[in-house]
């Protein structure tokens, strides 16, 4: 029988890091030791006093739907989190509870995107934001995040690319790939530009928390005039690794969450009753759990980024957020996705080609550090092994 797909359907590419991530398994289902450095999840349990709220709620029949827009008191616990971490004033009624951040994503740009409009989009950065509007029938238009810049955006560039179709701006801030985190000078920019040519903002910031050197997240719509039209994102997956409990939310005014909800009622209902009980005390109980983790990721990365800085062909600048760093590999001269492949099979480590998250990101592979100690001083030895017989 003949395949009969839609069309949009074409529009949307396959996951770059998943084909990366399906090849090292079945690497090493044969037998072969892979250091994985492709996934971006990380590789610490879920803090136990969150499984405890959770097994705490199966056992009390906590099982049943809540409402679309979720748990009044998780909406009211995030709008908490909000005035006191990102000092934005959000209401409860201001909160939609989503299946993880890949589905907020999806209602976000479903909700405000009409065929023909435009969307400004960092390059390089986490492929949903180019492949969801494409598969709406939108148009992205991408705006560069350059390593000489220290991936701030360039404003002058940014205003070169408004035109009567732009709707909306992306920033992700800590960014995935780079681990760049925006400045307030340039969030700033970004606002006054937004006000002026009244654009929206979709910030993705869930990799907040996960923030080095002193260096400090601030949410765009804590600026002045910015809440109103601004979508901030997030999620529990990277601060409390529960990559997989699959909780996100987005904050934005209510009369856009009511249309968020349309969407989210067809897709998904609500998110597991379960684990927005969880969510509850993860946020509400937190004591040292999340900054342990960081100030580990900061060791990983203070030894990576020395590591990988003293292999000649490569360098990379020092991540201020996530936990990511993105290796220029362009004196190697070879397409990143040939030479993660010839890393992956020569060295057994897996990496992902920079070019899965746009042009701008040839020439660079993404080496993720959420994984321990141990695994990233073997995984760099390695990767200075292949590098150098590659060059000989």
């Amino acid at each position: 029988m003949e395949l009969k797909t839609s069309a949009r359907m074409d529009q949307l590419a396959p996951s770059g890091i998943r084909k990366v991530n399906e090849k090292a398994l079945a690497m090493e289902r044969a037998g072969e030791h892979v250091i994985h450095f492709e996934i971006g999840r990380p590789d610490f349990d879920t803090p136990e006093y969150i499984k405890k709220a959770a097994e705490a709620a199966l056992d009390k029949g906590d099982v049943f739907y809540t409402s679309n827009f979720g748990t009044l008191e998780l909406r009211q616990e995030i709008a908490n989190k909000l005035k006191r971490q990102n000092n934005v004033d959000y209401k409860a009624s201001e909160v939609l509870v989503t299946v993880g951040l890949s589905e907020a994503v999806f209602a976000v740009l479903a909700a405000i995107l009409d065929e023909g409009d435009e969307i400004l989009v960092p390059d390089p950065a986490w492929l949903n934001y180019h492949n969801v509007p494409r598969m709406l029938g939108a148009v992205p238009v991408t705006y560069s995040l350059k390593e000489e810049n220290g991936y701030q955006m360039d404003l002058a560039e940014l205003r070169s690319k408004v035109t009567d179709k732009t709707k909306a701006v992306v920033i992700i801030t800590p960014n995935n790939p780079t681990g760049g985190v925006l400045s307030q000078d340039t969030l700033q920019g970004l606002a006054d530009l937004a006000i002026e040519k009244d654009l929206l903002v979709i910030s993705d910031e869930v990799y907040e928390r996960l923030i080095y050197d002193g260096e400090k997240h601030i949410s765009i719509a804590s600026l002045p005039g910015m809440k109103e039209r601004t979508f901030t994102m997030n999620g529990m997956s990277k601060a409390y690794s529960m990559t997989g409990w699959r909780l996100g939310y987005v904050a934005a005014p209510e009369a856009y969450i009511a249309v968020l909800n349309k969407f989210h009622q067809h897709n998904t209902t609500c998110a597991p009753s379960f684990v927005q009980t969880a969510s509850v005390a993860a946020l509400r109980d937190e004591k040292n759990e999340v900054n342990d983790m960081v100030k580990e990721y900061q060791r990983r990365r203070d030894y990576a980024v020395k590591a990988i800085n003293d292999i000649p062909g490569l360098s990379c600048l020092c991540p201020k957020g996530a936990f990511y760093i993105f290796i220029n590999c362009k004196s190697l001269g070879k397409p990143s996705a040939e030479l993660a492949s010839y890393l992956l099979d020569e060295a057994k480590i897996a990496l992902v080609p920079g070019d899965v998250f746009g042009p701008g990101g040839e020439g660079y592979l993404r080496l993720s550090f959420a994984n321990s100690y141990d695994n990233i001083v073997e995984g760099c030895k390695r990767l200075a092994q292949a590098v150098a017989k590659l060059r000989q």
